[in-house]
């Protein structure tokens, strides 16, 4: 990804859930070396649910760490 989403790109709808699921995965592991928790988001069975940000911030939330992690 190269400049930020935005909650209404296209290439959102484009996500499944389970794909959803793995990036919350790796966002936790990600984030814990930062600090970053992310209590509202969570998996609960197939469904994920985000709490009150949109799939857009959550992506580039984890860019940002990906970014921060080859550093």
């Amino acid at each position: 990804m190269n400049l930020p989403l935005t909650p209404h790109d296209p290439y959102l709808r484009t996500y499944t859930e389970p794909e959803i699921a793995s990036l919350l995965r790796e966002l936790h592991e990600r984030g814990e070396p930062f600090g970053i928790r992310w209590g509202s988001a969570h998996v609960n069975g197939a469904t994920v649910h985000l709490g009150d940000t949109t799939l857009a911030t959550f992506l580039n939330l984890l860019e940002l760490l990906r970014r921060a992690s080859r550093t």
